[in-house]
């Protein structure tokens, strides 16, 4: 189903990227496949590379004009001496992520591993680092439980055939070239991955990825990945529609159930990558953004922008551990959950379920106070909060209301536990 289909079928904000991605099933991993990423909920998100130094977004390279050899200079800049991806992947935990993505490579080329098919050797080895950053987060992020996913993208601002494929075809060649041998290099030397996550994969800023399918060959690319990594979850960013759907941004997410595997990404940043000025959202808003993707069955996967130096400013990581006492309070309610049964009424509530506990996540409460929730086919034996405490309630054929004391009402997502009959 295409996005436009989708979202006028849920009367919906999602933005999908890649829906309209080639079709090869015989690529798709199965539902059991995909049951401990759906199951997850919440993934750690990065950009970091040379743009870190400017501090002025991921794409300053391209925005300000750079010339490709005034901008290599950087790598000569670029040895983090704060770098700990230990502390990250403990950060990521404190969070309550179970998954990451590194940027492993932007749209400016720079490669933050050892990559011999890097095109000049434009990589984190042949820099002032002289050191595989791949390696060290595969290894501290694994070690520490998380799941790894790495970010790709094949796009390359230093390769004028990518803004002119078909003209300078040879030279277009040689940045195609460059992301198999990456893309093999990548699923080959750092074991197990469980997420490849694509990205710009349009060509010449234009059209979308499908568009580019003609010049990348995504099934040919993603059946050398699964050769590789059989269980590797894939998103659709390389022009292959991909295992699960994107949606991009801090917008807000309102409609009803989403019926497909996806994950919305946003960054707690300003930029995606490190701001000069540290600038961050609202505690208030990512929570609310966070409920409503849960709400309707999708993942959310959650970036910081890390500063040259390899730490991630005080104040993003203040937010990582308030996000972190929101989810260990309220994970009952959200790990392992599907969405459901209830539709989400927007900005004011909507619904979990796991066997035989139905979560009902409140935004609203005032609104909610005077509300009737619309009937369920299962009876409800009892009403609590998360901490157990018993909330009066009503149910008949016309619906089910719930009166939940004003000193249990929490500010951004009150949850009530609602545990129903098991049907035969």
């Amino acid at each position: 189903m295409k996005d436009a289909e989708l979202a006028s079928m849920l009367k919906s904000s999602i933005r999908l990227k890649g829906s309209d991605g080639v079709e090869a099933p015989w690529l798709c991993l199965s539902d059991e496949e995909m049951e401990w990423w759906r199951d997850a909920k919440l993934g750690f998100f990065f950009h970091w590379g040379l743009y870190s130094i400017l501090g002025r977004g991921e794409w300053a390279m391209f925005n300000e004009k750079i010339p490709a050899d005034e901008y290599a200079k950087l790598a000569g800049q670029f040895n983090p001496q704060k770098w700990d991806p230990e502390q990250w992947a403990s950060l990521a935990q404190e969070a309550g992520m179970r998954y990451s993505v590194m940027v492993t490579r932007h749209h400016d080329g720079f490669a933050l591993w050892d990559s011999p098919g890097s095109y000049e050797r434009f990589d984190s080895m042949h820099a002032a680092a002289e050191r595989d950053f791949v390696k060290d987060y595969t290894d501290a992020f694994r070690k520490a439980g998380l799941r790894i996913g790495l970010y790709y993208s094949p796009m390359d601002w230093r390769f004028p055939g990518y803004f002119n494929p078909k003209e300078l075809a040879d030279n277009a060649a040689l940045m195609k070239k460059q992301g198999y041998d990456q893309i093999r290099e990548l699923t080959t030397q750092y074991g197990t991955i469980d997420i490849l996550w694509y990205d710009g994969g349009w060509l010449a800023h234009t059209g979308s990825d499908a568009d580019a399918a003609w010049f990348w060959e995504p099934i040919r690319l993603n059946e050398m990945v699964r050769s590789n990594q059989p269980k590797c979850v894939i998103n659709p960013r390389s022009g292959w529609i991909g295992d699960f759907q994107c949606d991009e941004g801090p917008h807000d997410i309102t409609g009803n159930i989403v019926p497909i595997a996806w994950e919305k990404c946003f960054t707690i940043a300003y930029h995606w990558s490190y701001d000069l000025e540290e600038r961050v959202m609202p505690l208030e808003k990512i929570v609310k953004i966070l409920i409503d993707c849960f709400v309707r069955g999708g993942n959310v996967l959650l970036n910081v922008a890390p500063d040259p130096n390899g730490e991630i400013p005080a104040n993003q990581v203040e937010r990582l551990r308030q996000i972190g006492a929101f989810m260990k309070k309220n994970g009952e309610a959200i790990y392992g959950t599907q969405a459901g049964p209830l539709e989400p009424v927007d900005h004011i509530y909507g619904m979990t379920c796991k066997g035989n506990y139905l979560y009902l996540h409140v935004q609203d409460m005032p609104t909610f106070e005077n509300m009737v929730l619309p009937a369920l086919p299962q009876k409800i034996v009892h009403c609590q909060m998360l901490d157990g405490s018993a909330v009066p309630f009503e149910q008949n054929d016309q619906g089910i209301s719930i009166k939940v004391p004003k000193g249990k009402w929490e500010p951004f997502d009150t949850v009530i536990k609602l545990v129903v009959e098991v049907g035969d």
